[in-house]
């Protein structure tokens, strides 16, 4: 196992840009889309992930250090430190299930479908790490192989099941038919914030609070548009970060060029997508009928394909400040958010769109799931930790201990680990 793992990563390291038109093609294939079409759609889909590549580190290369700048400005001191997704992940596999849970997983996924138990087929093969994460802690705390793949296989299947109960809303609201969202941080604050939405659109006052996209741009006209949102929101948050006129100028201008170019990057990989899902479900159909509930299939793409709606950015942008805030003023919180806060739009995307892009319904039901987040973030911190040691991994200056908002703060993970805690 322990040769495995180094081919694992080599593997994933190639990126979605080049494992997922791989799988793309032999999926086609296995539709009948013929070689030729299922390559160029293979092709078309590497290449839209290229691009939102490109605008998700335009993202995550401006909203960080802005961030960052502000948790230093405002001289907030907390014991544990966020260490983001990307160290997250490399602990995940870093760990001695790493090598297994890519087959596995893959197995799991084969066996729901033909079994009918998930609609959704995952190709985002990347963020298989969230299963092994929720793996890597068993094993950090009973050294059980078996325990820590039993945790795997229960995450992989929790996030299967959101991902075909949040399908709709990426038809409905993000316009990306046929496709769900299996990645681990989205869809389990999904099960705490779209419950939250529901309950925020029913309390008096609140529930008549609006501001959507469309709403503000009807309210403020070409100043309400996204791309002057992004600029806009951007502006603000350079402010807030202290940063001089030129530098909050250009956060502003990079927020706007999120909000414009990600949806025609989506747009790109939706045009390698549908020959897909026209094939999988022509092929379904066939099989189980016209109108059978068994025809439709979900494929699994990173939520990143989410992340440029306007309402998302404008959502996370007011969160990152909030966030701070938060984690200042939390009892029983002492994780500072740090590496996960340009994350935050992947948190919210399922939340924005339950909120049909009401971004103050947002806000509130965001507020909620990320203190669960930092108060389970801040529970794990010393299971994490020991993942950390065990990795070698290089502890940020003056940290004891860390943690994370996406996956040691994830609510799924937290309660697979306590269940199975209980057989040590």
């Amino acid at each position: 196992m322990e040769t495995l793992t180094p081919l694992v990563q080599a593997f994933l390291s190639l990126g979605p840009t080049v494992i997922l038109p791989v799988f793309i093609f032999f999926i086609g294939l296995g539709f009948g889309l013929g070689p030729a079409k299922s390559f160029r759609s293979g092709l078309t889909i590497g290449v839209g992930f290229v691009g939102i590549g490109l605008v998700v580190a335009l993202l995550v290369d401006n909203l960080g250090p802005a961030a960052q700048a502000m948790v230093v400005r405002f001289g907030i001191n907390l014991t544990i430190i966020d260490i983001g997704w990307p160290g997250s992940a490399s602990l995940a596999w870093a760990s001695p299930i790493a090598a297994i849970i890519l087959p596995i997983g893959l197995l799991v996924n084969f066996i729901m479908l033909v079994t009918k138990t998930t609609k959704t087929m995952d190709v985002d093969i990347w963020n298989y790490w969230h299963f092994t994460f929720c793996g890597a802690c068993v094993y950090a705390i009973n050294g059980s192989i078996p325990l820590a793949i039993g945790a795997a296989v229960l995450f992989e299947i929790a996030m299967l099941k959101l991902a075909d109960w949040t399908a709709p809303y990426m038809e409905k609201y993000y316009d990306l038919p046929g496709v769900s969202v299996p990645t681990g941080s989205t869809m389990a604050n999904s099960l705490i914030g779209i419950p939250l939405v529901w309950i925020i659109q029913k309390i008096p006052v609140i529930k008549d609070l609006k501001a959507d996209p469309e709403t503000i741009q009807k309210r403020f006209g070409i100043f309400g548009e996204p791309i002057f949102m992004g600029l806009i929101l951007g502006c603000i948050l350079g402010a807030l970060a202290g940063y001089d006129v030129g530098k909050t100028i250009q956060i502003g201008m990079a927020m706007a060029g999120v909000m414009v170019l990600m949806p025609r990057m989506v747009k790109l990989l939706m045009e390698g997508l549908i020959p897909i899902s026209e094939a999988a479900r022509d092929f379904l159909q066939k099989r189980f009928g016209e109108d059978s509930e068994h025809s439709k299939l979900y494929i699994g793409l990173d939520a990143a394909v989410t992340t440029g709606h306007p309402a998302v950015i404008a959502t996370a942008l007011i969160l990152v400040p909030l966030t701070l805030l938060l984690a200042v003023i939390l009892p029983g919180n002492n994780m500072l958010p740090f590496g996960d806060l340009a994350t935050i739009p992947f948190f919210v995307a399922m939340i924005v769109a339950a909120a049909r892009g009401n971004i103050i319904h947002s806000v509130l039901s965001g507020l909620v799931v990320i203190a669960v987040c930092l108060l389970i973030g801040t529970a794990l911190a010393e299971f994490q930790t020991s993942m950390g040691v065990t990795a070698n991994f290089k502890m940020p200056e003056g940290a004891a201990l860390i943690s994370s908002i996406d996956q040691a703060g994830n609510i799924v993970n937290f309660v697979i680990f306590k269940v199975l805690a209980l057989f040590t």
